[in-house]
């Protein structure tokens, strides 16, 4: 018999949207029923093993409290239980894998951890209870209203029937969309669509940003090499046409510029982390590979707590562009996602055995896959790295000329009288299925309009992370780590805020009075509608 639960809101997906959704519905006095299909909550920033790409002025402001909170947890937690030095722990920004992708790298289990520190207290209490490892696949609609949605346990195939007045689809793909026949679109949208300048003449669905199977490596003394992947050969010869190189290189396109350039590569350089200075506005920081992302750096620990600086893998030739993985075939999704894993097995292959070593060299067989760290047996991420969603066709869409700094100069992006969050990051598309190069163009600091969290049709489904209303260019600077957050705060927030009040989600967007109510809750709970106008009073 089919186990069947009810809650005030169901949220579908336990990845940064999911929990963020669940912590502003439960502080809002709800219950809630989240599901995550993997082992682990905190999507990107933990299964899929991607340290936050975040703007420059994140450790003042321009991210929601309960984001800060999450980063001021994870500080705490190298504090608390890290033999870190007197220097590193003194610091106060400290980021310790001293990497100049973030102000804050660190071992994916510790933002596990203090995510689930942030759930913990509601799970004890029962207003939440989280189901772990389901999937989606399928959804009782009674016309515009989602009715349920049946989950299946990912191992043992069990199903459970959940029942919500309100569904937030915080899902890595937008899974959701299809299921419950809400209209949305993929892939790039065509220039008469949308108008905007980076778009192409006719729509294309299914030319979307690469999947990355990401993975952490050491490097220690002796011969750690793994056997020659299976499709080594293939990849080893792969050279899509503009990339100036084979992939499996250090030469690739600069994603601003385009121009063919050379990275370097030099495990654990012994540099002084402190000195690390990861503000993408003034460095892109990917110089050397290994500090790029690196998420432990030995120096910030007292000596001999680590034999080797940790280093995240997720670099431009771990990209796989051979095909996508929304709207096909369960075989034909599982065909791509395990190539991009051969892939990536095939760049560390190549990292061991042939890379160019300074001393004239070739290979690092000292390099280590660190599945530990990434809690995999088979070494590589627990997920892949989705870059871009299905997308609801929304109220309000956000389109290149809302943000572009080209439309906008070096201000501030289109201003939204319905804004229920802000976010910094450049338009950033890496190459697509369609065999596209980097999309890369400058933005302004940027709202997110309540609008674009709000399907055309359908009245109580909600999205929570890259499926909201944006078009293949913005999802570009949409997809990151505290903007998907703030999405996905608000996502629960509006529902419960529904609830509440006796309102439609739509009903708060298009009434002045109303939607002003719910942005002063907002205000409250410590979500910035607008970005800061620093002046004298």
């Amino acid at each position: 018999m089919t186990k069947e639960l009810h809650a005030d809101i169901l949220i579908v997906g336990g990845g940064l949207g999911g929990v963020a959704a669940a912590l502003g519905a439960l502080r809002s006095g709800r219950t809630v029923i989240m599901s995550e299909e993997f082992d682990w909550i905190g999507g990107q920033l933990t299964s899929q093993a991607v340290p936050p790409d975040e703007h420059s002025w994140v450790e003042q402001f321009g991210v929601t409290r309960s984001y800060q909170q999450l980063r001021r947890g994870i500080r705490q937690y190298y504090r608390d239980n890290y033999p870190l030095t007197a220097e590193s722990r003194a610091w106060g920004d400290l980021n310790p894998g001293a990497g100049w992708v973030s102000r804050l790298c660190a071992e994916p289990r510790v933002g596990l951890a203090v995510l689930e520190a942030m759930l913990a207290p509601w799970r004890g209490g029962g207003k939440l209870t989280v189901l772990q490892p389901y999937r989606p696949v399928a959804a009782d609609v009674d016309g515009d209203t989602v009715r349920s949605i049946t989950l299946r346990h990912r191992d043992s195939g069990r199903e459970i029937v959940c029942s919500a007045p309100y569904v937030i689809d915080a899902t890595e793909l937008g899974d959701l969309l299809p299921l419950t026949g809400t209209e949305y679109a993929k892939g790039f949208e065509a220039q008469s669509d949308t108008g905007e300048p980076s778009a192409p003449d006719h729509a294309q669905p299914d030319n979307v940003q690469a999947v990355s199977v990401c993975f952490a490596i050491d490097h220690v003394d002796g011969d750690q090499t793994i056997d020659k992947p299976e499709n080594y050969d293939f990849w080893r010869k792969y050279q899509p046409e503009f990339w100036g190189g084979p992939l499996l290189g250090f030469k690739a396109p600069h994603p601003r510029t385009l121009e063919i350039t050379e990275r370097s590569f030099t495990p654990n350089p012994d540099d002084d982390p402190l000195l690390v200075d990861a503000d993408q506005r003034r460095n892109a920081g990917d110089g050397n590979l290994w500090t790029f992302r690196r998420i432990a750096a030995r120096r910030n620990f007292q000596p001999g707590a680590y034999q080797s600086d940790i280093c995240l893998v997720n670099w431009p030739m771990i990209d796989y562009m051979e095909g996508t993985i929304i709207d096909v075939s369960e075989e034909e999704k599982a065909k791509h996602l395990k190539a991009a894993a051969d892939l990536s097995y095939s760049v560390f292959y190549w990292l061991q055995t042939e890379a160019p070593r300074l001393d004239g060299g070739q290979g690092f067989p000292g390099l280590r896959l660190r599945g530990d760290v990434t809690g995999t047996d088979h070494g590589l991420a627990m997920a892949p790295y989705i870059r871009e969603s299905r997308r609801i066709l929304p109220v309000t869409r956000i389109v290149e000329q809302d943000v572009s700094m080209t439309v906008h100069g070096n201000s501030l992006s289109k201003s939204y009288r319905d804004s229920v969050g802000i976010g910094m990051y450049r338009i950033d598309l890496h190459p697509s299925t369609g065999g596209d190069n980097y999309v890369d163009v400058e933005s302004a600091p940027f709202e997110i309009p309540l609008g674009a969290l709000l399907p055309r049709r359908v009245k109580n489904l909600l999205p929570a992370g890259k499926n909201l209303g944006t078009t293949h260019i913005t999802n570009g600077c949409y997809r990151l780590h505290p903007v998907e957050w703030n999405v996905g705060e608000v996502a629960g927030m509006l529902a419960a805020h529904c609830l509440n009040h006796g309102l439609t989600p739509h009903q708060v967007q298009a009434d002045d009075g109303k939607l002003e109510d719910f942005q002063a809750q907002l205000y409250r709970a410590g979500v910035e509608i607008r970005w800061p106008d620093v002046r004298g009073y």
